[in-house]
């Protein structure tokens, strides 16, 4: 994954599930499994993704607009454009881990692409089809996290996982930084390690990950159908409030590509340290994704979600300014970045998976991350095409207004269904 995306949830009416260490032990071996194939994956993603904003716009000289699209490319088309169609398929035929495999697969394979990658037209393909691997796996893999996880316990066992999720971020940065402070412009090195980590990722999942049949069994059999969720009447009020609530704040959110060049920019000399930016933010997330995850089911995960959202705002008035950002501030930035993270990332499938029932589970969350994923590319392409205009002020400026607005109504809606 190049990547820059986070968290939902809702009370399930159930007593709200303890998100600590004990409770973390407890949780299904399965999602371990997942949570380890992420690491392992977003270590080989973030090895790329890591240097690939400050190359292509510091080295290779794009304007924001052409790294807007190559983003916006990265965040949401791809995903979009194939996460209904994974989603069909793995509720079909209940091939849930196969979907997963076919994306963790081809991302991996998108490493090896980079070795013959010959200009930003190829390099945009190639993310195109990294992309696509993700738009493959993302809800097969969300919906076997919830297979397996009693419906109380929604936020802690997606709180795990993006725990485990964010250590691979944590460590991916960290390993392109010592690969190339040792052997400085070996891409192809770098290219080809993250190749590996990769492969290790889709064994994990190959080998310790089963296939949900009898996890779907048993949850249907618990939580049969209601009336108003049979097949074609599944998709509620509420799941449409959750999927416009994501969509509308993904649309007003800066991905984290173009925050972090924002803030190398005022700090110009942390630009041979770009790598490392990744690195705080992913340690921030890691820390906190499940103490989050407990406030979110003791207090109201909507809540937590929005607050979430308010840690992004702040940050984005800080970019406003001009002055130049001593370390402290900067690795706070980095931190507020990291939180949001950590507040919203899993808070929103969780949420979804309590609405949607067991046998459309993988179709209602690529439903959510295809409307999240246009809405990402639109956001990417509009920040990049009004930097380029107007001006980093102006375009953070607009997006200030825009998560103003995009919070309020995210706020009535959520609140409106007791989030």
């Amino acid at each position: 994954m190049y990547r820059f995306e986070w968290f939902e949830q809702v009370k399930l009416g159930q007593g709200a599930a303890r998100v600590d260490v004990a409770t973390a032990a407890r949780v299904s071996p399965v999602v371990w499994g997942l949570g380890f194939t992420s690491l392992l994956t977003d270590v080989s993603a973030e090895m790329v993704n890591s240097t690939l904003p400050v190359y292509l716009v510091l080295h290779l000289h794009l304007s924001p607009a052409q790294y807007g699209v190559i983003d916006g490319v990265y965040n949401g088309f791809a995903v979009a454009l194939l996460a209904l169609l994974a989603g069909w398929l793995a509720d079909r035929h209940a091939r849930q881990k196969e979907l997963a495999l076919a994306g963790y697969g081809l991302s991996t394979l998108c490493k090896l692409g980079l070795l013959v990658a010959a200009g930003w037209t190829s390099l945009l393909w190639i993310v195109g089809l990294d992309r696509a691997g993700k738009g493959l796996r993302t809800a097969p893999r969300d919906a076997l996290i919830s297979l397996n996880t009693p419906a109380g316990q929604y936020a802690g066992a997606f709180a795990v996982h993006r725990a485990l999720d964010a250590c691979g971020s944590l460590l991916g940065p960290v390993a392109a930084f010592v690969l190339l402070a040792q052997l400085p412009g070996a891409f192809d090195a770098l290219w080809f390690t993250s190749f590996v980590v990769g492969v290790l990722g889709v064994a994990v999942l190959w080998c310790f990950v089963p296939r949900p049949t009898q996890a779907l069994a048993a949850a249907q059999a618990v939580a049969p159908l209601p009336i108003a969720a049979a097949p074609g009447r599944w998709i509620t009020r509420r799941f449409l409030v959750l999927t416009g609530c994501g969509a509308l704040l993904a649309l007003a959110t800066i991905s984290d590509g173009f925050i972090y060049l924002l803030l190398q920019r005022r700090h110009p000399a942390a630009a041979g340290w770009f790598p490392l930016f990744y690195v705080v933010t992913a340690a921030a997330c890691m820390l906190l994704s499940v103490p989050a995850g407990r406030v979110a089911d003791r207090l109201g995960r909507g809540r937590i979600f929005l607050l979430g959202y308010a840690v992004l705002a702040l940050l984005y008035a800080v970019l406003l300014g001009t002055g130049e950002l001593g370390l402290p501030a900067l690795i706070g930035c980095l931190a507020l970045l990291g939180l949001f993270n950590a507040g919203t990332e899993g808070v929103l499938m969780a949420m979804a998976s309590a609405e949607v029932p067991a046998a459309r589970r993988t179709t209602g969350l690529a439903l959510i991350a295809t409307a999240i994923g246009l809405a990402k590319l639109l956001s990417s392409v509009v920040f990049g095409w009004l930097w380029e205009g107007q001006g980093a002020t102006v375009a953070v400026s607009v997006f200030i207004a825009a998560m103003g607005l995009a919070m309020l109504a995210a706020y009535r809606g959520l609140e409106g269904g007791k989030s």
